[in-house]
């Protein structure tokens, strides 16, 4: 008998649970006790600090602004240099078909 035979049976798997709710995310929160290594990480990585101020949000919210508005532009750029290239391209061959032509007159 072959060792690698597939008469082996494959296993099937349990389905996948339902991810929580937000209520149960949060019934889960605030019953976790302050010691839970979940806070004790936030706190060692900063991500445990209050609500951002203000003057935060609307950075963030600059920033989020500056970057679609750059991806934005980078698109049209892009757009513009790919039409540029089928041109150039469409020009380096009515070039060769020119200089073939200029050839074939000479001989």
């Amino acid at each position: 008998m072959n060792i690698g035979s597939k008469n082996k049976k494959r296993q099937v798997l349990p389905s996948r649970p339902d991810p929580p709710t937000v209520d149960q995310i949060l019934e889960d929160i605030n019953g976790a006790a302050p010691n839970d290594p979940v806070f004790s990480i936030l706190e060692q990585t900063g991500q445990d600090s209050p609500r951002p101020s203000d003057s935060e949000v609307e950075s963030r919210f600059q920033q989020c602004r500056q970057y679609l508005e750059l991806n934005e532009r980078l698109q049209e750029v892009r757009g513009r240099l790919l039409k540029q290239r089928e041109e150039l391209r469409a020009a380096g061959e009515q070039l060769q078909t020119d200089v073939e032509e200029v050839r074939g007159q000479t001989l």
